[in-house]
């Protein structure tokens, strides 16, 4: 078994998939070891919606891929730059070639709800390299027109979609800072 710093530092961002067949126990298990993440008052605001269904995964798809295009079409400066430089597009191809969509919602009545998903996210994305799974941390500009294809109640919020299955993807784990720019002790910039 891997120690979370070894999962951590293999953890990568994938958007290309292998076709290989996930299983839905293995899904679960990351849910399991997600939901055990702190919540502000113990909340657990999180709640994940699981879909394999190609139909339903091809129709989320033309809906991010509506709000994608509007909003690539607005991109400028240096974010427009760092896309354009990363060759990241418009076309969300992951939403349908990889075998479960996770998408992770947070309730909104309760306090700390945004902070609180993302802790659970994160031990999320752990536990799928623990598996030897791959994800995008993928957020569609347009998280209303999800809720409302899907059906989602006004209380919760789409947090981000997880194309989850097993990496096809070539590139590198991008560069880390060392932990000499983001540490200081005692002092600011010290």
């Amino acid at each position: 078994m891997k120690n979370v710093r070894e999962l951590a530092k293999r953890r990568k961002t994938v958007r290309k998939f292998s076709g290989r067949k996930v299983s839905l126990e293995d899904i679960l298990y990351c849910i399991e070891t997600a939901k055990e993440a702190p919540s502000g008052m113990n909340a657990q605001p999180w709640r994940f919606l699981i879909i394999s269904d190609r139909e339903k995964k091809a129709l989320i798809r033309k809906v991010c891929e509506e709000g994608e295009r509007k909003f690539h079409e607005r991109l400028k400066g240096e974010l427009g730059g760092w896309v354009k430089e990363k060759g990241i597009t418009w076309e969300k191809e992951f939403l349908e070639s990889a075998p479960f969509l996770v998408l992770v919602f947070s309730n909104k009545k309760f306090r700390y709800f945004i902070q609180s998903v993302w802790l659970s996210i994160g031990y999320f994305l752990l536990a799928l390299e623990e598996k030897g799974l791959a994800t995008a941390t993928y957020t569609p500009p347009n998280l209303e027109d999800i809720k409302k294809l899907l059906n989602i109640p006004d209380n919760f919020r789409l947090e981000t979609i997880l194309p989850v299955g097993y990496s096809a993807d070539e590139k590198k784990k991008e560069p880390r800072n060392t932990l000499e720019e983001v540490v200081f002790l005692e002092e600011w910039d010290k």
